[in-house]
C-alpha cells in the first residue's frame, strides 16, 4: 500500500468566526469521513481566539475531496466558509502542525550540507589565522 498523501488529505478552511473552535470544525466535517488532525491556528497578534482559517486532515484524500464539494461556500455561525485542499506550507512540512526544524535532524544535515562528509573532530576554540593561505 502508498504512503499516505496528506497533502491530497488536508483541507483549508478559511472565513471562520471567531465563535469556531476545533469541536465546532469536527462536528461539521465528520459526516464526510474520519478525521485525523485539526489545526486552528492562534493569532498572536490581538484578541481574537485565532486568525480565521485552520486546517482539517482527513485520513482518506476521497473523504477530504468530498468535505470540499459539500462544504465549500457553506455557512457556518453566520459566516461563508471557504474549503479548498491545503497548499503546502513553505517549509515543505506534512500539513500537521509543528514538526521538527530540518536542521534539528542529522540525517538532513548529513545529507545536505556535509554530503558524505562526517566531522570527526570539534572545531578549535579561539582565534584562527587564515593570513597564511
Amino acid at each position: 500500500m502508498a504512503a499516505k498523501d496528506s497533502a491530497k488529505s488536508t483541507l483549508y478552511i478559511g472565513g471562520l468566526d471567531d465563535q469556531v473552535t476545533p469541536q465546532v470544525l469536527h462536528a461539521a466535517f465528520i459526516p464526510f469521513g474520519e478525521i485525523t488532525h485539526i489545526e486552528i491556528p492562534p493569532d498572536p497578534t490581538s484578541t481574537a481566539p485565532h486568525r480565521g482559517f485552520g486546517f482539517i486532515e482527513f485520513d482518506l484524500p476521497a473523504d477530504a475531496l468530498a468535505a470540499q464539494d459539500n462544504m465549500h461556500l457553506s455557512e457556518l455561525f453566520g459566516k461563508t466558509i471557504k474549503v479548498n485542499l491545503a497548499r503546502p506550507g513553505k517549509g515543505g512540512g506534512t500539513g500537521r502542525g509543528p514538526e521538527k526544524a530540518i536542521w534539528a535532524d542529522e540525517d538532513w544535515i548529513r545529507q545536505n550540507v556535509l554530503g558524505d562528509e562526517v566531522i570527526t573532530q570539534p572545531p578549535q576554540d579561539g582565534p584562527v589565522d587564515v593570513s597564511e593561505s
